[in-house]
């Protein structure tokens, strides 16, 4: 899982990409593709 600033760039990469607020930080999941996860913050 990448930690990024921007998730931005991170839920542009593939049209699965979701993005899900969970305890407080940003994720990109992707059930597809799951090694697009990015974390924020």
């Amino acid at each position: 899982m990448k930690v990024t600033n921007s998730l931005r760039s991170a839920k542009a990469r593939d049209k699965d990409c979701r993005i899900v607020r969970r305890k407080g930080r940003v994720y990109v999941i992707n059930k597809k593709n799951p090694r697009y996860k990015a974390r924020q913050g």
